[in-house]
C-alpha cells in the first residue's frame, strides 16, 4: 500500500463508502449482507481498473475490512441468543423473537444467507426492551439482596460536587488524584519475527482547571514520542521489535489530578449563541458523525417545538435522548455508516452513539457542541466512555454526559446534573473525534472515532482488535488536605 498523509487518511475516514468513484454494485450488496459476492466484486475492480485514484483503492480496500469487522462483531446463533434469554424469560415464543427483531431490541443481520446476531444482542435486549428490562431488574434485585452488592455512592458526591461549587465559588471542585497503568499487548506470532511495531497508547491532555498536573512514571519501552499537548487526540508513541513466540507489550504509567465541575445555568441569564469564527467549526455537519439528515431535523423539530432558549432546547434534547436511547453495547463504530442515523433507526446505542445524536440535534439548533471521551471510573468499577460539552452564552462551554442522564433524585441540581456539571472520576483522552495521531498512523485506525485502547500497525499493515489485547489499572492516591467523596 502507497504510504499516504494523515489528511489523505482522515479524509477517507470521513467520506468512506460515500466519495468512491467505483461501481455501486459493491455497496447494494454489502447493504443486502451479500458479502462473498461484494468481495469479489470490490477485488475485481481493484485488480482490473486502471482509472482509480489512491483515494478510490484505500476506500475500497477499507469496504473489504469494514465487512471483516462487521462478521467479527455478528456472531451469535439464533440457538446462542435464545438460550441465554431463556434464563430470563423461559417461555418466550419464535413470535416474540420476530417482535423484538423488528422493534430493533434484538440486532441481528443476514450474511451470506445466514441470520448472524450481534455479539452482545441478547444481553442488550434486557437493556432496550421495557418488558425484558423490568424482568432482569427484578432477578438482580434479589441478587444484591443475597450478595451484598454495593454500588458507588453517586448521587453523594454529585451532591458534594454541588455543595462544593457553592461553598468556593468555583465551578471545578473536588480533586481526585489517580495513578494509571495503561497497557497494549499484540499477540505472539502475529507480526513476523524482526519486523517494527508501532504502538499508540491514548494519553490525557493538560486541562486547566479539569485535569492536571500529570506526570509520567515509568514506560515501557523507555523511549517515546509523547504528541503535543494541543493534539486533540493525544498519544504516547513507542515502537518494539517483533519477536517469535514472544507477546509485546506496551505500557505507560502516570498520574493526574482530575476536577469535579457544576455550573449553575440560569434560564432567564442565556444569551444566543454569538456567530464568531471560533465557535463556528462545532455547529457544521461532519459527515458520517454528524449529519442533518431530513429524518433528523425532522426529529428536532418534534423535540424543539418553539422554543428559542438555548439551554431550555439542550435541556429537551437531552431529556429526548435520555428516554428514547437507551445505553445498550454496541458494534464497532467504524461499520457504522452514519453514527446518528443509527441511532435514530435503531434508538439505542452506547455512550457514543447516544452522544453523536445529542451533539448532532444540538447543532442543528445551533448550538455548538465538541466531543470529549476517555474512562470513567465509579470504584470499583470502570470503563471506557464518551460525552461531549455544548457551549451557553454567558456560562461557555459546559459538560454534558447524556449517558448518565437525568439523576433519580426530587434535588433539581442532582436530577439536571450532568447537563452542565461532571464527576471527579474522568479520564478525558480525547476533545474531538477522527483526529490524527502523532506520528501519522499509515494504514486504517481499528477505532476510526475514538481513542481509548490504543492502535497498533506494522509494515503490514494495521492490527486490529483480535489480535491484540488492552489493560487499564488504575488507583486512587490520597490528596493531602483533599477528601475526595467515595
Amino acid at each position: 500500500m502507497k504510504f499516504l498523509t494523515g489528511y489523505v487518511i482522515l479524509f477517507i475516514m470521513f467520506f468512506f463508502g460515500q466519495a468512491i468513484t467505483a461501481s455501486e454494485d459493491y455497496n447494494i450488496l454489502i447493504k443486502n449482507g451479500e458479502f462473498k459476492e461484494a468481495t469479489i466484486v470490490i477485488n475485481k475492480k481493484l485488480n482490473s481498473d486502471n482509472d482509480l485514484t489512491d483515494e478510490d483503492k484505500l476506500g475500497l480496500q477499507f469496504e473489504l475490512e469494514k465487512m471483516e469487522r462487521i462478521r467479527k462483531d455478528f456472531t451469535k446463533s439464533s440457538k446462542e441468543v435464545i438460550s441465554y434469554i431463556n434464563k430470563y424469560i423461559p417461555d418466550i415464543t419464535t413470535a416474540d423473537i420476530i417482535s423484538l427483531e423488528e422493534s430493533m431490541a434484538l440486532e441481528y443481520k443476514m450474511i451470506d444467507g445466514e441470520k448472524r446476531y450481534f455479539n452482545d444482542a441478547a444481553p442488550n435486549l434486557f437493556k432496550i426492551d421495557k418488558r425484558a428490562k423490568a424482568i432482569k431488574k427484578n432477578i438482580e434485585k434479589e441478587n444484591i439482596k443475597k450478595n451484598g452488592i454495593r454500588k458507588f455512592p453517586l448521587n453523594k458526591h454529585i451532591s458534594d460536587i454541588i455543595e462544593a461549587q457553592k461553598n468556593q465559588d468555583s465551578s471545578n471542585v473536588l480533586p481526585v488524584m489517580f495513578k494509571i497503568k495503561q497497557s497494549v499487548s499484540v499477540d505472539e506470532n502475529v507480526i513476523p519475527d524482526g519486523e517494527v511495531i508501532r504502538c499508540w497508547i491514548p494519553f490525557p491532555r493538560d486541562i486547566e482547571d479539569r485535569q492536571v498536573d500529570i506526570e509520567i512514571i515509568s514506560t515501557n519501552p523507555e523511549v517515546y514520542i509523547l504528541s503535543d499537548n494541543s493534539s486533540l487526540q493525544r498519544t504516547i508513541y513507542f515502537e518494539k521489535i517483533a519477536q517469535d513466540n514472544t507477546t509485546a507489550t506496551f505500557t505507560v504509567e502516570y498520574k493526574y489530578t482530575s476536577y469535579g465541575m457544576f455550573i449553575p445555568i440560569k434560564t432567564q441569564e442565556v444569551r444566543p449563541i454569538p456567530k464568531n469564527r471560533e465557535l463556528l467549526p462545532y455547529l457544521l455537519e461532519e459527515p458520517p458523525y454528524i449529519v442533518f439528515t431530513e429524518d433528523l431535523q425532522e426529529l428536532s423539530r418534534t423535540i424543539v417545538a418553539d422554543e428559542t432558549n438555548p439551554y431550555v432546547i439542550a435541556r429537551k434534547i437531552f431529556d429526548w435522548v435520555d428516554q428514547n436511547v437507551p445505553w445498550a453495547s454496541a458494534r464497532e463504530y467504524s461499520t457504522i455508516p452514519s453514527i446518528p442515523v443509527y441511532a435514530y433507526e435503531n434508538r439505542h446505542g452506547d455512550c457514543g452513539i447516544q452522544t453523536l445524536l445529542l451533539m448532532t440535534l444540538c447543532r442543528i439548533n445551533g448550538i455548538p457542541a465538541r466531543w470529549q471521551s476517555g474512562w470513567e471510573f465509579q470504584p470499583p468499577r470502570d470503563s471506557m466512555h464518551d460525552w461531549c460539552q455544548i457551549y451557553i452564552e454567558p456560562y461557555g462551554w459546559i459538560p454534558v454526559d447524556v449517558t448518565y442522564g437525568l439523576r433519580d433524585s426530587n434535588n433539581n441540581d442532582i436530577r439536571w446534573f450532568y447537563l452542565s456539571g461532571i464527576d471527579s472520576y474522568r479520564l478525558i483522552f480525547n476533545d474531538d473525534h477522527a483526529k490524527d495521531f502523532y506520528p501519522a498512523k499509515i494504514y486504517f485506525r481499528s477505532d476510526t472515532v475514538d481513542s481509548q485502547r490504543g492502535e497498533v500497525e506494522w509494515r503490514g499493515g494495521n492490527i486490529y482488535f483480535d489480535k491484540r489485547s488492552w489493560t487499564l489499572d488504575w488507583e486512587i492516591i490520597p490528596i493531602i488536605g483533599e477528601f475526595p467523596s467515595s
